[in-house]
């Protein structure tokens, strides 16, 4: 089994395309919770790095926003293609580092909801994503928290304790550590914190927003 194939698995059973035109941007794990779209700006196009299903980057489209929805699985790029046909979305399969040396193009913003960046190590993705911004760009990511006194890179087997061994990595820092990694790559303004859970003693999630300018 490839790392594509366990992304392969979160497409057998998305939510219905009716729930997804009733739910509104999020950013969190729990349902019309936190801060919605308005972390992005106004951006004229935007890149969605870890896609899925593609239901944020459909939800940007259908408000005139030039979005792009990018996959390594190919499971997931298809749902995307079969849920949200005329959208005006445009969803490549691809893993991020190669889509992005493959464009010239520059985003207003790049997000990442739950998805990719949490999942790859920030010195391979903070300077192309950062290059592919433009002037007045915003990049936002969300993921969960660290655990207490554990970070950088954290491994688990994708498969569980049985079977095919599939090393799956991410990576983990405290919202002070993401705030120094980020303005250590060149973005000026970088907020950082824990949205905290509708019941507080549940997980919350980490929220990341950082400016160019």
């Amino acid at each position: 089994m490839t790392l594509e194939h366990y992304w392969d698995r979160y497409a057998e059973s998305p939510i219905s395309v009716e729930e997804s035109l009733d739910r509104r941007f999020g950013w969190t794990q729990y349902d019309n919770h936190g801060p919605a779209e308005e972390l992005l700006g106004q951006p004229e196009s935007a890149l969605e790095l870890g896609c899925g299903p593609g239901d944020h980057t459909a939800y940007l489209a259908r408000k005139g926003i030039r979005a792009t929805g990018v996959d390594l699985s190919p499971v997931q790029i298809e749902h995307a293609d079969k849920r949200w046909p005329q959208d005006g979305a445009e969803f490549v399969c691809s893993d991020v580092l190669t889509f992005l040396a493959g464009t010239g193009e520059k985003f207003d913003a790049i997000f990442s909801n739950w998805g990719a960046l949490w999942f790859m190590d920030p010195r391979t993705w903070l300077a192309p994503v950062r290059e592919h911004l433009t002037d007045k760009g915003v990049l936002v990511f969300s993921c969960a928290p660290p655990v207490d006194g554990c970070y950088g890179a954290q491994g688990m087997y994708g498969n569980g304790f049985r079977g095919r061994v599939l090393d799956v990595q991410r990576w983990a820092y405290s919202p002070e550590m993401w705030e120094g990694i980020l303005r250590n790559a060149g973005f000026l303004e970088v907020f950082a914190k824990v949205v905290e859970a509708p019941e507080p003693k549940n997980l919350g999630t980490l929220l990341v927003q950082a400016l160019v300018v």
